[in-house]
């Protein structure tokens, strides 16, 4: 993306574009993969308690501290700057795509902090008590409370949570567990970041809003009960690195090869054709960069496919790795909350870890 300059102060009589005010928006704004690699390289040395079960080794989801035998702590946060010119959108998103960690855990969320950075001066009060309270009703959904946080004065709007779960030792979901033979599962279609790209340029229907908005606010819910699943064997939600980046983590932590059939991926309506006029975010070159060596494209692909396997996605669905007998119970899951998109879309194997599509 483009950086854009900061406005001045908003004129009352003005519609508010909440993205005129960063540079970024949702979990496009991520370091990228191969710049996060090098910040990261050498901080895995420092105190790792014995009961820290998940730490920074494979890039999960979220932490996790194991308090007993039968109760693990899942611990994580995430904040970024607007997707949507909406302030209570706006909060909705944040905080659902704070949450998905630990769904992706497998775990039960139980209480969140608030991160809040706002430029008070320019930004009108009415706008950020709507980005809180559309933080505040999604927990509200998720059955847990907001329990305090933090607020700074900020040049650019930024919003996220500090959000902290339940989860069984022995049902943690790690994204380096998959096994070969696996089958990849994809909880909610892909697609956001163009759908954005396109929203910060006025050239997004009405129709591409209301589904930006359902798909970002929808709750990963079915990671509590895909943990209780013998045949799940890892999980992750694709978010910010895209589909692409976040089944790169799967196959490098468990050293396999991943396979994704390109023609299985379910897509958000009318995002090929977005991506194919040029609306895609700087991210999703950013993300390329960083791991499209690992990446083997096959002949035959459409031009778009490359796009939108690194498109970041805001809060974006569960990523499964389950037995093939378990598909059946996974799929199920998924529908009977409401993932009616969900879908069989590659397999682990044997080999090389890296990432094969397929048209």
């Amino acid at each position: 993306m483009t950086e854009a300059r900061l406005p001045s102060p908003v004129n009352p009589l003005a519609p508010l574009r909440l993205t005129s005010f960063s540079h970024g928006g949702g979990c496009g704004c991520k370091i990228a993969p191969g710049v996060l690699s090098q910040i990261l390289r050498n901080s895995a040395g420092g105190l790792i308690p014995p009961e820290l079960m998940v730490g920074i080794e494979t890039a999960d989801d979220a932490a996790v501290y194991r308090l007993n035998d039968t109760q693990a702590l899942i611990a994580t946060t995430d904040f970024f700057m607007p997707i949507v010119d909406d302030p209570y959108e706006f909060g909705r998103i944040a905080a659902t795509n704070a949450i998905s960690d630990v769904y992706a855990m497998g775990g039960r969320p139980i209480m969140a902090l608030a991160l809040v950075a706002m430029p008070v001066d320019k930004l009108p009060l009415e706008a950020i008590g709507s980005i809180v309270r559309g933080g505040q009703d999604v927990c509200r959904a998720a059955g847990i409370p907001i329990a305090g946080g933090h607020t700074i004065d900020s040049v650019e709007p930024i919003y996220g949570l500090v959000v902290m779960g339940l989860v069984d030792p022995s049902r943690v979901k790690r994204n380096a567990a998959a096994r070969a033979g696996d089958v990849l599962v994809l909880g909610k279609p892909i697609g956001v970041g163009v759908l954005s790209a396109a929203l910060k340029k006025d050239q997004l229907p009405d129709a591409g809003y209301r589904q930006l908005i359902d798909c970002t606010t929808r709750l990963n819910t079915p990671g509590i009960a895909l943990a209780a699943l013998d045949g799940v064997h890892a999980l992750t939600d694709v978010t910010g690195f895209g589909l692409a980046g976040h089944t790169l983590e799967l196959a490098r932590g468990a050293g396999l090869a991943a396979r994704i059939e390109w023609s299985k991926v379910p897509l958000l309506e009318g995002v090929a054709a977005l991506a194919a006029e040029g609306f895609v975010t700087g991210a999703s070159g950013r993300n390329w960069a960083g791991y499209g060596a690992e990446v083997a494209l096959a002949p035959g692909l459409a031009p778009t496919a490359q796009a939108l396997l690194s498109d970041p996605q805001t809060s974006g669905g569960l990523l499964v790795s389950c037995a093939p007998e378990a598909v059946g119970a996974v799929l199920k899951i998924f529908n009977d909350e409401g993932f009616a998109a969900a879908a069989v879309i590659g397999r682990m194997e044997a080999g090389e870890p890296g990432l094969g599509v397929q048209p």
